[in-house]
């Protein structure tokens, strides 16, 4: 597939788990942070987007304008980080502790596979996409960020990533590995639990 870059989305304010830093969390004795940026170990480079106390040496931090403004302008911090020449991305949120190299693996094949298509991402079972859990052409999110900001008149706080995708042509990538589906995110305690059983 030759190489890509991961852009991580780790500024979330976490409010139905009472605030706190969320992607801190650990699941089977790692953060969840920590367990997305290892799913991308391969990546260059890797960008963690949000707070980046004790993050790996290598990964470039960054945080989106203002801090807690969503997952756009936490894209647009993210890109903006990025090598010149970058082509690909995967951008992830930091709460997908099942997240494996074998899912972006077939994520990145997919990609190859339909050059058609402007980015994939995983869709569940009832058919709702992941789009956090992805592998997108970077001019693609570009643009999508230039016509949102021109829209918001410069202003990408709040805005929704269904937004920053709208008009793209989206590859839609059914899980069909083994064990759990690597788009589980923890928005609440129970999730976290739920992870830690699988994880064991």
């Amino acid at each position: 597939m030759g190489t890509y870059a991961a852009v991580v989305l780790a500024g979330g304010a976490a409010r139905r788990m009472g605030g706190v830093d969320k992607p801190a969390l650990p699941v089977g004795g790692r953060s969840m942070r920590d367990r997305v940026l290892a799913a991308v170990d391969d990546a260059a480079p890797r960008v963690l987007v949000g707070p980046g106390d004790g993050v790996a040496d290598g990964v470039r931090v960054t945080r989106e304008d203002p801090p807690g403004g969503g997952p756009v302008a936490a894209t647009a911090a993210g890109l903006a980080l990025l090598d010149p020449g970058t082509t690909l991305v995967a951008l992830l949120a930091a709460d997908l502790p099942l997240l494996t190299r074998t899912a972006i693996g077939d994520l990145l094949t997919h990609l190859d596979r339909e050059r058609s298509v402007e980015g994939v991402c995983f869709v569940d079972a009832d058919g709702r996409r992941q789009s956090l859990c992805g592998v997108w052409r970077v001019a693609a999110l570009r643009a999508g960020l230039a016509r949102l900001a021109a829209e918001r008149g410069g202003n990408l706080a709040g805005a929704p990533v269904r937004a920053l995708l709208a008009g793209l042509a989206v590859g839609e990538v059914p899980w069909a590995g083994d064990g759990p589906p690597p788009w589980f995110d923890c928005d609440t305690d129970e999730d976290v639990r739920r992870a830690e059983e699988w994880v064991r």
